[in-house]
């Protein structure tokens, strides 16, 4: 392959200028101008009362889902300049404007809901039979059964209106806190001032040193903040609750649950099921707490690696290798990152000023995506890499059908893109060249499980916690480290020597207003998707086709009923996810038999 790879995207190709755009300008400007048309036909809008009513409810969809789309165009591309530096001002002023439209928005579309779930049932039947509203069955029923949960349109209005400034300003300042922190490090020999993101990636340098300076450096900068990011936690926490207990919903997870389209006995059976099959994975920390020397493993070292020989692999190689176990899969797959590589699609470039983390986001104005993350070449990156590729070949399977249709909940999301890491991880461990290699990319692959099995757990142990006390008053910083302490000694079983008090403050996650608990949906993802992924390897190469189908169907139907469809599993029972853990069981017990004195 001779084509050179851009390692930073390009956003040119959407709004030249950056923030400075004036092509965004006259986009925003054009939304607001389609915005003001449909509030003043939503403000026209009567509760249906006949058959014939169809139509005009088919209109309101259409210019509902024009503007959804103008808003979301420039959404993205504004949370794609907010990532890629954290410095730009005029990006954060232009956060602020079209989060107020999208307040708007939701106040014309709460009517919406409003007024349908006022229609009579009898009605209501007879409109889905209409040829212009029947495959839009799903989503109008389930707004119409979420109108039913919430409060009074004025009442909502009034929530929607005050989250902008309150509610998810305190999510924009997480951001900006932790944009201004860096860190010095040395790493080999050198002093390096590295952002939040930089320093993360250290974590498996092979330096023990490094691993725990940049810990070290970045729990200081936790520590100096945390009553900053306490007070932020606690205040979205706090909205989050109210608003809760105004609606007469007393379960936190009431919300989430509804969000990700399932149960609260799947989740519990998921849960039932990791909690019961953590042993292996104990035992495979306790193994590399050995191989390292020590008596026990600390959080730094979670992702330290193990052998010598860990492969580097540069942006290009790892691309290369992505796109040719793609096509193993199949060619839709292939031809589509290699679209993405090509075309500037991914931000990977190891600078400063970037936001930590990786994300993909969908434009569907253009039908692209694009992907950002923060690329040095570890076996983890590249599995990173092709994780988000994933998520934007979902959103690409999803373009035949209705943008209405396209919604898929966060915990089916992260199948697509689970299901794509899974493709890479297994070809890197069955086309090592040496036992060491093996043993490092092996180890990658159950890093992963430790990550969605212990991880998750216990962030979402500490969420659950934590709602529960600040229901009664302000949790204060020096009570949430001891709940994130607590957490994760019990979500890693007792299988590190030291935790990591401060997570709470360094995981964005905690702080994403627009998607509460955003923790188990990943770890549902990655077991559902190796049921898929079990499937795929069943079934062979004609297996796209049926993916393709799968992946079009998590818009339009809950999680325990896609299960039941694509399949035949019932996902309320815990025998669905151990069939999941026992292939990740496999991989840890692989891994301690590799690497024990006896092998």
């Amino acid at each position: 392959m001779t084509v050179k790879f851009p390692e930073a995207w390009d956003l040119d190709t959407l709004f030249p200028g950056g923030s400075e755009s004036q092509e965004l300008r006259l986009h925003m400007n054009e939304a607001v101008a389609k915005l003001s048309e449909f509030e003043e036909l939503v403000g026209k809008f009567e509760v249906p009362t006949a058959k014939e009513d169809a139509r005009t409810v088919a209109s309101l969809l259409e210019q509902m889902s024009g503007v959804m789309r103008h808003l979301s165009q420039s959404g993205a591309f504004i949370g794609c300049l907010m990532a890629q530096n954290t410095q730009d001002k005029k990006a954060g002023v232009l956060e602020s404007e079209a989060s107020s439209l999208s307040a708007r928005f939701q106040n014309s579309f709460q009517k919406i809901q409003q007024d349908l779930s006022k229609t009579e049932d009898g009605v209501w039947t007879e409109l889905l039979t209409d040829d212009s509203l029947r495959d839009f069955s799903f989503i109008l029923n389930e707004w119409r059964d979420e109108a039913k949960m919430m409060l009074s349109e004025k009442e909502e209005s009034v929530i929607t209106a005050l989250s902008v400034d309150g509610y998810h300003g305190w999510s924009q300042l997480y951001d900006m806190l932790v944009g201004e922190i860096s860190v010095t490090v040395t790493v080999d020999g050198e002093s390096k001032s590295l952002s939040v993101g930089q320093a993360n990636n250290l974590s498996s340098h092979k330096d023990a040193a490094v691993r725990q300076e940049a810990y070290e450096k970045l729990e200081e900068a936790w520590t100096d903040k945390e009553e900053f990011f306490a007070k932020t936690l606690n205040s979205i926490a706090g909205f989050r609750l109210e608003t809760y207990k105004k609606r007469g919903w007393d379960n936190p997870l009431k919300e989430p649950l509804h969000i990700n389209r399932m149960k609260q006995e799947t989740l519990d059976a998921m849960w039932g099921a990791i909690s019961n099959n953590k042993q292996p994975f104990v035992n495979y920390l306790n193994q590399k707490g050995k191989l390292l020397g020590k008596d026990g493993l600390d959080w730094y070292d979670v992702d330290a690696p193990v052998t010598e020989s860990t492969q580097r692999f540069s942006y290009q190689e790892g691309a290369e290798f992505i796109l040719k176990q793609f096509g193993k899969f199949g060619p839709e797959l292939e031809q589509f990152a290699q679209q993405a590589f090509e075309k500037g699609w991914i931000e990977a470039e190891d600078r400063p000023n970037k936001r930590p983390g990786g994300f993909c986001t969908g434009l569907p104005l253009s039908e692209e995506s694009r992907i950002f993350m923060t690329y040095s070449g570890s076996m983890s990156n590249v599995a990173t890499l092709a994780h988000e590729l994933g998520h934007a070949f979902h959103t690409y399977a999803l373009q035949p059908v209705h943008a209405l249709n396209r919604s898929y909940a966060m915990n089916v999301a992260e199948t697509a893109s689970t299901f794509a890491e899974m493709i890479v991880a297994d070809a890197a461990v069955k086309n090592a060249q040496s036992k060491e290699e093996k043993i490092a990319l092996l180890e990658d692959k159950v890093q992963r499980s430790v990550a969605f099995f212990m991880n998750i757990h216990s962030r979402f142990l500490f969420e659950t916690r934590f709602y529960e006390e600040r229901k009664k008053g302000v949790v204060p910083a020096a009570r949430l480290n001891e709940l994130m302490e607590q957490a994760q000694t019990e979500g890693f079983s007792g299988g590190l020597a030291s935790t990591h008090p401060h997570f709470w403050a360094s995981k964005l996650h905690f702080y994403i207003t627009y998607v509460p608990f955003y923790n188990f949906p990943y770890t549902f993802g990655y077991l559902f998707s190796l049921s898929v992924y079990a499937k795929a390897l069943e079934v062979g190469s004609g297996f796209e086709e049926k993916y393709l189908a799968l992946l079009r169907d998590t818009a339009v139907m809950s999680a325990e009923d896609l299960a039941m469809k694509h399949l035949g599993e019932d996902i309320t029972q815990q025998a669905f996810w151990e069939k999941g853990i026992a292939l990740c069981v496999q991989d840890a017990e692989e891994f301690i038999s590799l690497t024990s004195t006896e092998a």
